[in-house]
């Protein structure tokens, strides 16, 4: 049996892989400041923050780490309508893969804010800096280049799920090749080319990010 491929079928269509891209791009950019801001926070106060507020995050964490990804995004764009709440599906992927990704950020800073030696901070309490400044310029820099390359690595795995946001209509990628082998039933070179295209999202996104860590981030 002869298979003919045709992928020029399906590269004729690049606007749509385009925009794709760049919305798989852009909800990853949007997602990863605002998650790692939180988790930022949400470290602090698993670490050391008030009992009340440990139990909360704590609560938080725990259940976002333990349900789907697509349950949380599901929930968001077809259940919180129920409540009220209707938000686009670009802004409720935007939402679940901030949730998502604050939630496993938060442990894996936690476990480097957990690693630096006691004597950093006592010597930081001796120069009369208070928690917060402490906490910014002392413990946080040292704990982000411990665990960077998991954050890195964090970041990615979130890109990738992105990928479930085409199932509320987000324009990301997956759905740019869903859309695509509908119009000229070329799935196979539709989806191979995604893979290829997710797989150089993957290995740039990485490089860049390992050169933004020690660059912005925490030093060299």
């Amino acid at each position: 049996m002869n298979i003919d491929f045709d992928f020029m079928a399906v590269l004729s269509q690049w606007p749509l892989l385009a925009t794709g891209v760049a919305w798989t791009l852009g909800l990853t950019v949007v997602s990863s400041l605002v998650g790692l801001a939180l988790a930022v926070f949400f470290a602090w106060a698993r670490a050391s923050g008030p009992l009340a507020l440990r139990w909360v995050v704590g609560a938080y964490v725990e259940l976002i780490r333990n349900t789907p990804f697509i349950v949380q995004l599901f929930f968001i764009f077809f259940g919180l309508p129920a409540a009220g709440f209707r938000l686009s599906p670009e802004m409720a992927s935007v939402l679940a893969m901030v949730i998502n990704l604050s939630a496993y950020a938060t442990e894996i800073i936690r476990a480097g804010i957990e690693a630096t030696p006691r004597g950093q901070v006592e010597a930081a309490e001796s120069l009369a800096l208070n928690r917060v400044q402490i906490y910014i310029r002392v413990v946080l820099p040292p704990a982000l280049k411990k665990v960077w390359p998991a954050m890195v690595s964090q970041i990615i795995i979130v890109m990738l799920g992105s990928a479930v946001c085409g199932q509320i209509s987000t324009q990301e990628l997956s759905y740019a090749a869903n859309l695509i082998q509908g119009r000229n039933f070329r799935a196979f070179e539709a989806f191979i080319i995604a893979t290829v295209i997710y797989l150089a999202l993957s290995i740039g996104v990485r490089k860049l990010l390992n050169w933004l860590g020690p660059k912005f981030l925490f030093g060299r």
